[in-house]
């Protein structure tokens, strides 16, 4: 086994370590997680030739396929691209590339939040995808799919962001539900109203897509391209 796949594993079982001090929804489900993080890591150790084998074999990729919501207003951005979602099973952590267009150009400009929402549903637009997806019935910003806000330069959003609470496995796995580009800024749950403790105050939707499977070359391309920038 390389070291860097060494460290890999170590600097995921530690932040995975770290997120059950920060979790209040399952003290269970943290446990059985930092378990199975050192159970990776002693398999690495004690049967390297077995697990590199494993480690390459069990990654799961996702894609979201981003349009602008249906019902959109004359005037607001035509945002395209799409959301990859990359994970190995069973236990670990979700990364997510975000590769998205069409947002406006200049300075000073707003951010954008980006959430998970409850339904693939995009019979009306964005607009029927539902509320945030929030499985352990928390507050804003503490559901898996809060990813925050995003700040577009020339127009584009190009992030890759990591150890991210969402899976795409399990019960809670969120493969089937969609992705939300919002016009607004998310206020973090600091908005002192009920909306802000359920979306952040993130105002209309924008785009939106479908979570589903996807084969490991379009996150390759798209981490790539990444590198480039």
């Amino acid at each position: 086994m390389n070291s860097g796949m060494f460290l890999l594993l170590l600097t995921g079982l530690t932040l995975c370590m770290s997120d059950v001090t920060k979790q209040e929804e399952s003290s269970d489900l943290a446990i059985k997680e930092t378990q199975g993080q050192l159970n990776l890591v002693w398999m690495a150790i004690l049967y390297p030739h077995i697990y590199e084998h494993l480690y390459e074999g069990n990654w799961t990729y996702a894609t979201c396929e981003v349009t602008p919501s249906a019902h959109l207003e004359a005037g607001k951005p035509q945002v395209t691209g799409r959301v990859l979602f990359k994970q190995i099973y069973p236990h670990g952590k979700l990364e997510a590339i975000f590769y998205l267009d069409g947002f406006p150009t200049g300075t000073d400009l707003n951010g954008r939040a980006i959430h998970i929402h409850q339904f693939g549903d995009l019979s009306r637009g964005c607009d029927s995808t539902g509320g945030h997806y929030n499985p352990f019935q928390v507050y804003h910003p503490h559901h898996p799919g809060d990813f925050g806000n995003f700040y577009p330069k020339d127009g584009q959003i190009r992030t890759l962001m990591t150890n991210l609470q969402a899976t795409l496995f399990g019960a809670q796995a969120v493969l089937g539900r969609s992705v939300v580009i919002h016009e607004n800024e998310d206020d973090m749950g600091k908005g002192n109203n009920a909306a802000s403790l359920e979306s952040g105050n993130s105002g209309k939707r924008l785009a939106c897509c479908v979570i589903g499977y996807c084969k490991k070359e379009l996150w390759e391309k798209a981490y790539a391209e990444l590198l480039q920038i």
